[in-house]
């Protein structure tokens, strides 16, 4: 996927940013929360391949408001021709059922505080475009651990490439069975920002929470959040990266957010590239031998069966 995706990233600086990869194919965001970035960026994958883009949002004007099963919408996409289904949910495994019921092939675009395996995907590109090898790399991910599906992929996907990952945070904000995971653990900032390579940096999830986990956002900020003197710890070719959207003031500073080694549009811009990547490799050219402005590295085979990347584990 990442190695596709440089072919794809090279589009998105062409004057005409656009191939006829996936021309007569329908692609559908069918998104159960509220979304900006994943969705437009989708959107425009989907575009930049040719494809057709249904966008569906779960809100108050769509059929689920009348009291049509989340069974129901998919199967009336499926029966409309969709050729693959781009979901987001507040439930986790959302996109592993929605797979059950249509042919199509299902993409995971986040599942309640599950996962969010594509963010992963595009966080392990742009790191890979500025670190050789992943092998013993140093990440932290810092924040509130405990709600993020972002956290959760990222330890999946760094861990499968080799990287030596932390999650950073209060007490309050890491999982109770983090033990499982593979990863270490700190509580205070501080102590390892020497060490890493790479700084990731999260959200404090409010909406998530059904109860207050950190006094204030203020304190947060003063423990947790970067700010210019704690950059200065850190080594001098070492990353700050964060999903988006940032809170300034919060988890980042304003003067640390325009930081040059503050990768944060990069990762939007690898995003595109990224998920152009898996919407070819799940519905691309390869089915059809000769098409045109195909990536020049060669894909070797493709599944036959409808694909669910609900998961980094496979």
């Amino acid at each position: 996927i990442l190695k596709t995706a440089r072919s794809f990233r090279e589009v998105g600086t062409r004057r005409i940013k656009k191939v006829p990869t996936l021309r007569g194919r329908t692609v559908c965001n069918l998104f159960f929360e509220p979304s900006t970035r994943t969705r437009i960026s989708f959107e425009l994958a989907a575009k930049r391949l040719s494809a057709d883009v249904i966008n569906f949002t779960g809100d108050a004007k769509s059929s689920l408001s009348k009291g049509e099963s989340f069974k129901d919408t998919a199967q009336t996409l499926q029966a409309m021709g969709v050729d693959a289904i781009v979901v987001r949910h507040s439930s986790a495994g959302a996109p592993q059922r929605l797979s059950g019921w249509v042919e199509a092939s299902v993409i995971n675009a986040g599942d309640g505080a599950h996962e969010h395996p594509t963010q992963a995907l595009l966080d392990l590109y742009s790191i890979r475009e500025h670190f050789p090898s992943f092998q013993g790399l140093r990440v932290g991910i810092v924040g509130d651990i405990l709600h993020s599906r972002v956290a959760r992929s990222n330890a999946l996907g760094l861990r499968a490439m080799g990287a030596h990952v932390t999650f950073v945070g209060p007490p309050t904000l890491m999982p109770p069975a983090i033990a499982g995971w593979g990863v270490d653990v700190s509580y205070s900032l501080e102590d390892v920002l020497g060490s890493l390579d790479v700084v990731y940096l999260l959200r404090v999830q409010q909406e998530r929470q059904s109860e207050q986990l950190v006094p204030s956002l203020r304190e947060y900020a003063t423990f947790w959040g970067l700010d210019g003197r704690r950059v200065a710890m850190m080594k001098p070719e070492a990353l700050i990266m964060h999903p988006g959207p940032m809170n300034r003031g919060v988890e980042i500073s304003a003067e640390v957010a325009d930081l040059k080694r503050t990768i944060v549009t990069d990762q939007v811009t690898n995003g595109v590239a990224v998920r152009m990547s898996l919407l070819y490799h799940m519905l691309g050219t390869f089915e059809r031998p000769g098409a045109p402005d195909a990536p020049q590295e060669p894909v070797e085979s493709a599944p036959a069966e409808p694909v669910t990347l609900g998961s980094l584990h496979g």
